[in-house]
Formats: C-alpha cells, sequence, structure tokens
C-alpha cells in the first residue's frame, strides 16, 4: 500500500518539495541542506480543494490510521494489515471516510497560515480505532484475549467542503446530498484552526556540529564523527544509547533491535532459566541462567506483518549474549522505522507468541502488568546471501525483498 505525497517547501530556500509520507530526514535537491522533520502528536493534511473561486471552504477532519493489528483470539495470534479513515466529527451530513483520496491526490500539511474553517474533531481517536477494530474483527474466533496495533501512522486528514445551495464536494465540486439537511449552519458546528504541529530543524549533530547521517525515513540519525546516535524528541533530538554484536563478516547489514528490560509481577519471566520454562524449550537449564536477565526484543524497522511476530518472537526466545559494544557498527545499517514506543506495545502479543500452555496464559494476558524499565538500541549482524540475509548463529533469516517494500507500510 503506498503513502502520501505531500507538497510541502524547504524550510531553508523555499524551494517546492514532494515529502513521502514517511519521509523524515529532507536534503533540499536545490539548496543542498539537510532538515529533520519533528512533529507534535500526529500529522495534519488537507485535501486540495477545486472549489469555484469565491466560495468559503470548511474542512471536515477525519481520522487515518495506517499499521499493523495484532490479535490473540481463540489459541493463536491473527495479523493484519489496515489502512483506513473515518470521520471524526459523528455528522451525517458528511461521508464516513475520505476512502482512496489520500493516495491518489498530493496532501499539504495544515500551516497556521493555511486559511479556512477547520471544524474541530469531537469524536476522539480511540472511538474510530474501535470501529476499525470490530470491523476487522468480524471473521476472528471468539474469545479475543488482546489486540495491539504496531507500527502505525496516525494523522489527521482534513477534505474541503462549501455549500451552494447543496453541501458540496470541495474535490469534485459535486453535491454530496440533495439538498441541505434542515436546519443545517456551519456555524453552528465547533471549530478550531489546528495548532501548529510540524517543525524543521538542522540535521547537524547536537553533541559535536557533525552532519547526521540517515535514510529519508529514519527516526535514528547517527553521526560518524563522535559516534553518536539521535532520536526525535520534543522539539529537538535526544541521544540514544545503541551497541552492536560484532561480526568478522565484511558483507554484513546490521538490523536495528529495541531490547527493552520489563518488570512482569504476574507471571514469572525476570530470567532466562524462566524463558525456557514458560517457552517449554528443548533445553537443560544451567545454574547461571538462574541469574541472567530476560529481554524483551523486538524490531526496530518495519515488515510485513508476519515477519515482524516470526523475527521479535525467534529473536527474543534466542536472547542474544554476544557480547555488546557499546558504540556505532562500521558497516551498512538497516535505518530505523519503528520507534521503541512500538516495541513496547508488542510485549504482550510476543509473550502470547510463545507461552505455554497457551491456554492458561492467552486468558490472562490483558491482565498482566508490564512496566518497561530500560531500553537498548542494539544492531545485529546478518550476513548478506543472494536473496536473504541471515544469521547463522540465531538461526535467523529475511528475505531482501521483504526488507525493499518495508518503506510502502
Amino acid at each position: 500500500m503506498s503513502g502520501y505525497k505531500i507538497e510541502h517547501q524547504c524550510p531553508q530556500c523555499g524551494a517546492p518539495a514532494i515529502l513521502e509520507e514517511t519521509d523524515r530526514l529532507f536534503k533540499c535537491a536545490y539548496c543542498r541542506v539537510q532538515s529533520y522533520l519533528l512533529r507534535k502528536n500526529y500529522f495534519r493534511y488537507i485535501l486540495p480543494s477545486n472549489a469555484p473561486a469565491g466560495k468559503e471552504l470548511f474542512y471536515v477532519p477525519y481520522w487515518r490510521f495506517k499499521g499493523m493489528l495484532f490479535s490473540s483470539a481463540g489459541n493463536t495470534i491473527h495479523h493484519r494489515f489496515i489502512d483506513a479513515s473515518h470521520q471524526a466529527i459523528g455528522s451525517n451530513s458528511f461521508p464516513i471516510s475520505v476512502g482512496l483520496r489520500s493516495q491518489t491526490l498530493k496532501l499539504k500539511f495544515v500551516l497556521p497560515k493555511t486559511k479556512g474553517l477547520f471544524l474541530r474533531p469531537t469524536q476522539p481517536f480511540e472511538k474510530a480505532m474501535q470501529i476499525f477494530k470490530d470491523r476487522f474483527n468480524t471473521g476472528l474466533p471468539r474469545p479475543i484475549y488482546h489486540q495491539a496495533h504496531i507500527g502505525e501512522t496516525l494523522s489527521m486528514i482534513y477534505s474541503p467542503f462549501y455549500v451552494d445551495k447543496k453541501l458540496m464536494d470541495g474535490i469534485l465540486n459535486r453535491p454530496i446530498v440533495h439538498n441541505v439537511p434542515k436546519n443545517f449552519d456551519i456555524a453552528d458546528l465547533p471549530s478550531k484552526h489546528p495548532d501548529d504541529h510540524i517543525r524543521f530543524i538542522a540535521a547537524i549533530c547536537p553533541g559535536c556540529g557533525w552532519n547526521l547521517d540517515g535514510q529519508r525515513d529514519s527516526l535514528v540519525l547517527t553521526c560518524s564523527n563522535c559516534q553518536s546516535a539521535w532520536r526525535p524528541g520534543t522539539g529537538e533530538l535526544r541521544r540514544l544509547k545503541i551497541s552492536h554484536i560484532a561480526t568478522k563478516s565484511k558483507n554484513a547489514v546490521y538490523l536495528p533491535f529495541w531490547r527493552i528490560k520489563a518488570d512482569i509481577p504476574d507471571i514469572d519471566l525476570a530470567t532466562y532459566a524462566d524463558l525456557i520454562r514458560l517457552a517449554n524449550l528443548p533445553k537443560v537449564i544451567e545454574k547461571s541462567w538462574e541469574t541472567t536477565k530476560f529481554h524483551f526484543w523486538s524490531l526496530g524497522f518495519k515488515v510485513r506483518h508476519k515477519d515482524f511476530l516470526r523475527l521479535s518472537r525467534g529473536m527474543t526466545l534466542s536472547q542474544p549474549d554476544g557480547s555488546l559494544i557499546r558504540e556505532m557498527p562500521a558497516d551498512r545499517l538497516q535505518p530505523v522505522t519503528l520507534p521503541v514506543t512500538e516495541a513496547v506495545e508488542s510485549m504482550k502479543i510476543i509473550l502470547a507468541s510463545f507461552a505455554k500452555p497457551a491456554q492458561k496464559i492467552l486468558p490472562r494476558l490483558n491482565n498482566i502488568t508490564m512496566k518497561p524499565k530500560s531500553f537498548l538500541l542494539v544492531y545485529i549482524p546478518f550476513i548478506e546471501k543472494h536473496h536473504d540475509l541471515v544469521n547463522t548463529e540465531l538461526n535467523m533469516s529475511i528475505n531482501k525483498t521483504v526488507l525493499s517494500f518495508a518503506g510502502n507500510l
């Protein structure tokens, strides 16, 4: 599924630019300056209007969710990809969604200078998300013990309308209803111009002033000069702890994983020995494993939903114990495209994927408390083969084509 195309301007020289939905690191084709895009909570876009000149436009808000939905239902885990939108004002006078328009039309960011009347969202995103879940849960077995939406892209899309004896679609210039609803007055609907929600900052290392490196969709930028890594914070870049496991291979690609330490008071899962017992792994428990700390491992990059669960489960069961080197690897890096918040969201689904017996653990899943205590970004080496990236020590592989299409997720 392709993402948005967004019309914008270079924050330095004002040159026109077309951004992809997932773009964060922007390099202007004219002035060559690199900037990094920061957001406040979620992005807000407007669809382009084709309304005749002089029409007073108003914009109706729509929640849009794009991501993976994992459901622990019955005795297994179901997963699917969702890309859906839903009206955010609960009105019967306007279309319930924007349909495919967000994928076929070029959007623009809503800025303080954007003209028009913007209707204020009155339906919280949680209500729209529940509607999405209800729609996609129809075919799932019951009971549904737990659901997690991971890799999500949450945004709000404003669609243009105007009144010309009838309620008119501001894109097609066609009536959406044959007559204006009785007693309809746009002034009666609550309105509020969206807050300023985006900010571009220079992609320069806050530590040493060197240019930062990354791909267009990178959520973590790296500095080759001072060997540091940075992730977006509130209006600024924040330093991130990183490590990697070394390899002697000269043909390695380093994939990013989030390693999370969490307190789980409701079940015994504090050590590697606890993991072996809970997952019923065919291993003889060594004494040292009773004090070896357990960590969840979750992907730091986007892949298809079935590969996300397979790789996160496999890495968590493997519990990589190689010596961690507290610096950036020198080889190729796969960009980080999933934030640590998504890794935290995935912990219960990862637990559900390996815990035995399932019939005892799954009914308790929603009531199990998980308190993240610390996290670390770890780069794991995978050796490039003809079709796959392979780590033989962990007995894991991923098809290179899967990674190449991940930017569309």
